[in-house]
């Protein structure tokens, strides 16, 4: 399955969740892309805590072979720049990713 997973949260629970979601999908064997929307584009800057390891599920999604996309407006509007993790894309790879997915999920 080709499964879209639209992150649009800094809330660490909320992001830890996702990314536990999209671990599972691609062991499981899926196809998994998640795009980095309004405030999920800031994934990078949330601190991990003694719940929420998010940098450490960040590292094994995409050493799994999954995928993240970063909203190029939504990290302008913050200034911050894009990241080898999570290069700047467009709506237009947004709509990509919903037209390939066989699911999409928002989170946030």
């Amino acid at each position: 399955m080709k499964l879209g997973v639209i992150l649009q949260s800094n809330t660490p629970e909320h992001v830890w969740n996702a990314l536990r979601l999209a671990i599972a999908a691609r062991k499981a064997k899926h196809d998994v892309r998640i795009f980095l929307l309004s405030e999920g584009v800031e994934l990078e800057r949330i601190p991990d805590s003694e719940h929420f390891d998010i940098s450490r599920k960040v590292r094994e999604f995409t050493d799994l072979g999954g995928q993240l996309l970063a909203c190029g407006s939504c990290l302008k509007s913050r200034s911050q720049p894009e990241s080898a993790a999570c290069p700047v894309s467009t709506m237009a790879d947004l709509l990509r990713l919903v037209e390939e997915s066989d699911k999409v999920l928002t989170f946030g």
